[in-house]
């Protein structure tokens, strides 16, 4: 049985910077999505929270609108008893029983005045709370109107990046089982701390990649000798020299629109 070739530190830069490339291309995807499903996300709470708060105030009014229908009953109930009152009045033997009868009418009379001062209270409360139902009906219309539109734009960038990012992600796995896993722990803790989630630079300009820090030109000589994995000391970056970085950049960017292409 032939043994698998052992990987030379050339092999393990090259491997960790083509890893690099294909999660690189990740985040773009993302940050071109930026903060939309986020947002949608956003939306549809506040919808449901407006939702909810229409419904409660609609409750609120049917309620008062109630509250309203049963006092206007009492009114009928006690205009139809002074009725009946002012009846017998008229058929009292004595004084005692017109006092009684008059007392009756007037505690009627009370529940009537009662009865339209409740009313009035309650249609004064009915056109607060429709003022808050129409704010927060047209905020709700509006936040739908919002909503539907970002989900129109989410679903776009979505369908023209779903799938290069599941090819993409695949083939991040796929190179990652074959860096040995201390490397491949170490490179995934860097992008984690990374702010541009970068964990493998080439040397630009005498500095690592997207740092203003010189790197020592005897440190340089011993990147382009590829003989060891050496990280900057700043930023814990694991540098690589230009051409390493310019020739898989090459590869990777063929590679990459090849797979795209035969995936249409």
């Amino acid at each position: 049985m032939a043994k698998t070739k052992e990987m030379t530190v050339e092999d393990k830069l090259r491997a960790l910077y083509d890893l690099q490339i294909i999660d690189r291309r990740i985040d773009e995807i993302r940050n071109l999505r930026g903060e939309l499903p986020l947002e949608v996300e956003d939306l549809e709470d506040e919808i449901a929270g407006l939702e909810t708060r229409v419904e409660k105030v609609s409750n609120e009014i049917k309620d008062l609108e109630d509250e309203i229908k049963d006092r206007k009953i009492v009114i009928k109930n006690a205009t139809e008893k002074i009725k009946k009152y002012e009846e017998q009045q008229k058929n009292v033997r004595n004084n005692r029983e017109f006092d009684a009868i008059s007392k009756e009418v007037e505690f009627q009379e009370l529940e009537i005045e009662l009865s339209n001062k409740r009313i009035k209270e309650f249609e004064a409360k009915i056109a607060n709370k429709k003022e808050v139902k129409k704010t927060a009906a047209d905020k709700l219309a509006e936040r739908k109107s919002h909503l539907e539109f970002k989900q129109g734009e989410l679903k776009s960038i979505m369908s023209e990046t779903e799938k290069e990012e599941e090819i993409l992600l695949k083939k991040s796995e796929e190179l990652g089982k074959g860096i040995e896993e201390r490397l491949y722990t170490g490179y995934r803790r860097i992008r984690e701390k990374a702010l541009n989630r970068l964990a493998v630079v080439s040397i630009e300009r005498g500095a690592s990649a997207g740092s203003f820090f010189v790197i020592p030109p005897q440190r340089q000589l011993e990147i382009a000798q590829r003989k060891k994995i050496i990280t900057d000391e700043h930023s814990g970056r694991i540098l690589v020299d230009p051409e390493l970085a310019r020739e898989e950049e090459e590869r990777m960017g063929k590679m990459i629109e090849d797979i795209l292409a035969k995936a249409k």
